[in-house]
Formats: C-alpha cells, structure tokens, sequence
C-alpha cells in the first residue's frame, strides 16, 4: 500500500471513505481478491487526502482505476 502515514482525517471523513469502500467491494465479482481490495483502499485514500469528500464519487473512482488498472 502507498505511504499514507501522515494522512489524518475526521471521523466523518472516515465513515465516507468506509461506505465507499464497502460499496465498491460490494461491486466485484465473488471471489474478492484482497489485491483489489487493497487497490480499491489506495484510491480512496489518496483521493480523500486530495479533497474528495463524496462516497458515491469515491466509489466511483476506486472502481474505475481498478478497471483500468486490470490489465497489469
């Protein structure tokens, strides 16, 4: 996982960033591998720290850049 070691947020930001991370999950085919999972997480930190604060959005792009991440 990127560094994210001086990211500090609210509690509130942090309930945003569960909700989407358990909504993008909720969108990936069973078996979930933890590999995405983990891509899912570092999108939607790194776009939380840059200022996005919308969980619909937040999903959206977490699993967007996991699609266009795929091909890896």
């Amino acid at each position: 996982m990127k560094d994210f070691s001086n990211a500090a947020f609210a509690p509130k930001t942090i309930r945003t960033m569960t909700t989407a991370l358990k909504a993008s999950v909720a969108m990936l085919p069973e078996p979930v591998s933890s590999r995405h999972v983990h891509r899912l997480a570092e999108t939607i930190l790194r776009e939380t720290r840059d200022g996005e604060r919308n969980a619909s959005v937040l999903q959206r792009l977490a699993l967007l850049e996991l699609q266009i991440g795929s091909g890896d």
